[in-house]
């Protein structure tokens, strides 16, 4: 029988990364996982499924700086002398708005210096997981070979690590594109939405987005995030890019109509009028959002003895323009991948928000029963 394969999860207490670990232990694919991260999982809001997936006897944490080449030189080291199977880079600055020195190096030094070390050490493969946010925004879906032109500073810096990855001799690399990834642990993706709900249930209020109904939004689940990984890195020959996108054909629309039926509101848009006005001053209109946010949460938090959580209503004004997330997820299937979680539904929407009611993280009081 074939020894099952030695992971390693870069970034692996992040949403994407708690939910992988949690793959591979319920299915039994690895031998040995190591995970990294420089944040420790007490600290992190982990659900009790996520931390008994951590204290499985195959997982190991470390707690690592990804961005000292000396430290990641020890993370890759096994105390058998051997070489990991698969290696799994989830970590990044994720967070919006960040300088172009913190992008630099803790998105593209950060993945070149790991991917040179996969090479050093023998990785069978590297998985790189990147973001749908480097293709132009368009209403058609794009595919993997569509028109690139990245429309956050995050984006462009992973485009940058691609492409140096793309260059590197020796490395078996794997490219995967995710649309918006929602799901239990998601604090950036639709959260930000469900959070906006909850605000505007508690003031009784009419909750109006900017731009129209039909913006695109294209999701994944995380479940399907995780198992794709997995097919890629087992089942997929290196030197592709595959995105992940699943058929609903998400838009600022499809969300409203469930965050209606949570939080029992309504919902509407501003329009292209109003909106277009707003993108002249895009950091005041930002500015004014979340300041019309930030303190009802507070005090609706407050109110149920929420003293410290990790969900916020804040948007980013780099995510507030009128850039369509549209993506074709289908090339993956070609390769014998089946989606798990084909559309986004309420039901789905309310398991998300469960996974932080459950730790007193997000005030119940504000959903529709």
């Amino acid at each position: 029988m074939e020894a099952k394969p030695k992971v390693l999860v870069l970034g692996g207490v992040g949403f994407i990364g708690r939910n992988f670990v949690k793959y591979l232990v319920d299915n039994q694919l690895a031998s040995y996982v190591r995970v990294v991260d420089k944040v420790l999982p007490p600290t992190a809001f982990f659900s009790s499924a996520h931390q008994a997936a951590f204290d499985n006897s195959v997982v190991e944490f470390k707690q690592g700086n990804l961005t000292n080449p000396a430290s990641i030189t020890k993370i890759f080291t096994l105390d058998d002398g051997g070489h990991f199977n698969y290696v799994f880079n989830l970590a990044a600055e994720t967070k919006y708005s960040q300088t172009d020195e913190v992008y630099r190096e803790k998105v593209f030094d950060l993945s070149v210096r790991c991917a040179t070390e996969a090479v050093k050490q023998g990785v069978d493969r590297f998985v790189e997981v990147s973001t749908c946010q480097i293709y132009e925004a368009s209403k058609k879906p794009s595919a993997e070979d569509s028109q690139i032109k990245p429309w956050t500073t995050f984006a462009t810096y992973k485009l940058q690590a691609e492409q140096a990855l793309k260059e590197m001799d020796g490395l078996n690399l794997s490219i995967v594109r995710p649309a918006l990834v929602y799901g239990p642990g998601d604090t950036t993706g639709l959260s930000p939405r469900l959070i906006c709900g909850a605000v505007y249930k508690h003031l009784g209020e009419k909750m109006k987005f900017l731009w129209s109904a039909d913006l695109k939004l294209h999701t994944v689940h995380v479940r399907d995030v995780c198992k794709g990984l997995w097919h890629v890195a087992t089942r997929c020959p290196a030197g592709q890019v595959y995105n992940l996108a699943d058929k609903t054909d998400t838009t600022q629309g499809t969300v409203n109509k469930h965050l209606e039926a949570i939080f029992g509101i309504k919902t509407g848009f501003m329009g292209s009028m109003v909106s277009n006005v707003a993108k002249l001053s895009m950091g005041g209109v930002t500015e004014t959002i979340n300041d019309r946010h930030l303190k009802p949460w507070s005090d609706l938090c407050r109110s149920e003895g929420i003293n410290n959580t990790p969900l916020t209503p804040y948007l980013d004004q780099e995510v507030l323009y009128n850039n369509a997330m549209s993506v074709d997820g289908s090339k993956i299937e070609a390769t014998g991948f089946t989606y798990d979680v084909p559309v986004v539904t309420e039901e789905l929407l309310r398991e998300q928000v469960a996974y932080y009611t459950e730790q007193n993280l997000f005030p119940k009081s504000s959903l529709n029963k």
